[in-house]
């Protein structure tokens, strides 16, 4: 099939490519080279009207096509998304800056894996029901929401867009979809495999533009029953504000400043491969990196010793070339965020033991926007620092004298997405699992995913859950019927 990238994007409205009503657009731009590459729609309330429009006419069929013909359709999307890796691939690093062997590895495989084990998940999704003695009976339906809107982030593009969009699909819904505009094209090109996997026209709709006209629009629009939302708990805080007084249903995966609690009992060696990982995987930009790294005092030292020269040698570079472990920030805007980030840290008293500054590349990224991977030390928890989410290649390391003492540093913040605990002792790691205030915790291990289980956070983290039976069931209403005998 052609995934040919055009110059100005369109958006995808009952299955046709049309630019903005508007005729406005905004600037595309590659982070590793700082240019221009693109111009993506600048949407506003009148195409989200025209994509509800769509939705309403392809909503009574595809709400009570037989799952099976659900499966087929989804599931062709994904052996369409492993078919055309290569291509999306590159589309994604270019937008978002992560290494290429990254967006090969994990980016893609992930989505065509969400859409495939969504197209899978409903037709095992059962009702209950329920006997009264020799009363009555009850049984649950489960049936579409009708008209959703799923709105994602920019760190992992085509992986978080498919997450939400595809259980939405799969339950029998239609879906008003808005990807970044910081990382527009792999959503664009989504639509043209849905094109191709015969998923019926207006059934999903690929809407572009900044969240203040697109983005509210969306959440505004009174056809568009409920929000599916990832990104920053500020902004999850202006949705919830603009959402709950409709009744909408709610679905918010906001920030996090995560701890990785480390005991000096653990595997060495395998948690500082993970610690590596956890800390500054996809330069940092993931919301379950663990930016807090906790210590027991005894293994601080020796914690320093060796992670910080491995870090020094972590290749900061032009993510299509294969040496490269950390690419470029995802935008000038970014980029500046988090080195104002490093210069507050180092008010507030911090010791850079590693990084701390911007990287100056030669050759086709001299424009780019790189930061080294950066360790601090010597900050207590209450400092904005340890408080507020940095959600780039910066962690903090601080030592913890006794169980009780990581178990409060690891809660005093207002988040709570997720933690990982590194113990060889179980009655420990179970014991601090317990007690640690978040939606996710790992231990002995980092960003092992099954899409069965509930993933979401606490506190400022979030509301509800997405993944397995709980993202189907978000994207259902239940209706209990009842016969008496």
């Amino acid at each position: 099939m052609n995934l040919a990238i055009p110059y100005h994007l369109e958006n995808f409205i009952g299955g046709n490519f049309i630019g903005p009503l508007s005729g406005n657009f905004i600037d595309n731009i590659n982070p590793a080279t700082g240019a221009v590459y693109g111009q993506i729609p600048d949407s506003n309330s009148k195409d989200v009207d025209a994509a509800v429009m769509a939705a309403k006419k392809a909503l009574p069929a595809w709400s009570v096509l037989p799952v099976e013909k659900r499966f087929i359709i989804l599931n062709k999307i994904a052996e369409l998304i492993d078919e055309n890796l290569e291509e999306l691939a590159l589309a994604e690093t270019n937008d978002n800056g992560k290494p290429l062997w990254l967006s090969k590895q994990v980016d893609i495989p992930r989505a065509s894996a969400n859409f495939r084990f969504f197209a899978t998940g409903i037709m095992h999704f059962a009702n209950e029901s329920h006997q009264m003695e020799d009363k009555a009976v009850n049984y649950t339906l489960r049936q579409p929401v009708g008209i959703v809107g799923c709105i994602s982030p920019w760190n992992l593009p085509l992986y978080l867009f498919t997450w939400k969009i595809a259980p939405a699909l799969a339950a029998g819904n239609c879906v008003i979809a808005k990807p970044s505009e910081v990382t527009p094209v792999t959503a664009f090109l989504l639509g043209k495999i849905c094109k191709e996997a015969g998923l019926p026209d207006g059934v999903l709709n690929i809407l572009h533009g900044v969240g203040q006209h697109c983005g509210e629009a969306i959440v505004k629009h009174p056809a568009i029953k409920a929000i599916s939302f990832t990104g920053s708990t500020r902004a999850g805080e202006h949705i919830a504000s603009v959402a709950a007084p409709m009744f909408k249903k709610l679905s918010l995966e906001l920030g996090g400043k995560n701890p990785n609690i480390i005991f000096n009992d653990c595997n060495w060696e395998k948690m500082l491969t993970e610690t590596i990982r956890s800390s500054f995987g996809n330069q940092g930009q993931i919301c379950l990196c663990g930016s807090r790294i906790l210590l027991e005092r005894s293994a601080y030292e020796a914690f320093k010793n060796h992670f910080i020269p491995i870090i020094k040698k972590l290749t900061v570079g032009d993510p299509l070339d294969s040496t490269s472990k950390q690419g470029a920030i995802v935008s000038k805007v970014h980029f500046e965020k988090i080195m104002n980030c490093i210069a507050i840290a180092k008010e507030e008293g911090g010791t850079i033991l590693c990084g701390g500054n911007a990287v100056k590349l030669e050759g086709r990224c001299e424009n780019g926007f790189f930061i080294e991977p950066t360790i601090i030390e010597g900050l207590d928890q209450n400092c904005r620092t340890n408080q507020e989410e940095i959600f780039g290649p910066v962690v903090t390391i601080q030592p913890f004298e006794t169980e009780e003492e990581a178990i409060a540093l690891a809660n005093a913040t207002g988040y709570g997405l997720s933690a990982t605990i590194w113990t060889q002792d179980i009655g420990k790691a179970n014991r601090v699992a317990s007690k640690v205030e978040a939606g996710i915790i790992w231990i002995n291990c980092w960003l092992v995913r099954d899409l069965r289980t509930p993933f979401g956070g606490v506190k400022n983290s979030g509301v509800g859950r997405e993944g397995g039976w709980e993202a189907l069931r978000f994207f259902t209403e239940a209706k209990n019927v009842c016969i008496q005998f």
